[in-house]
């Protein structure tokens, strides 16, 4: 198993937006998918936005832009001796982070993201290979859907 496993999950978590949509339109979209493009989509949907093309347009720019960093990373990487140094390895720790600080909606919201990632640290340490990725995204699920708020009514 890969690192690819997170894409399957990701690309489950559209289908409440995507299962409107045509097959021959949702499925072609998934091949943008990528952890911009959908934390981008994902917080955009969450703040009320329907608009399938905000994740289509997100996910082909940076694919494209990707496609860019790919090309000048072999051509002028080598100059380059160590990322560390300059910072270039928390681009997109520090990325993700500025993105997921505005779907902050309490702490008690937070409790399967802290379950999630406490998992996945575990889990990582203890088993080889990408299983954290899955580990820490069940028990993230699972912690948010028991511990979550109670409709009120």
């Amino acid at each position: 198993m890969d690192s690819g496993a997170r894409m399957v999950l990701m690309g489950v978590s559209l289908r409440p937006w995507f299962g409107q949509l045509p097959a021959w339109q949702s499925y072609p979209a998934l091949f943008f998918l990528n952890d911009s493009s959908w934390l981008i989509a994902t917080r955009y949907h969450a703040e009320g936005g329907r608009d399938a093309a905000v994740y289509l347009g997100s996910g082909v720019m940076i694919v494209a832009g990707w496609m860019v960093a790919i090309w000048l990373g072999y051509a002028l990487g080598g100059f380059i001796a160590d990322p560390a140094r300059f910072g270039l390895d928390m681009v997109m720790p520090v990325f993700f982070a500025a993105m997921l600080v505005p779907l902050w909606s309490g702490r008690r919201r937070a409790y399967g993201w802290a379950v999630a990632g406490a998992v996945a640290l575990l889990v990582q340490h203890v088993i080889p290979g990408w299983w954290f990725i899955i580990a820490g995204s069940l028990a993230g699920a699972f912690a948010g859907a028991f511990l979550d708020e109670k409709p009120r009514t």
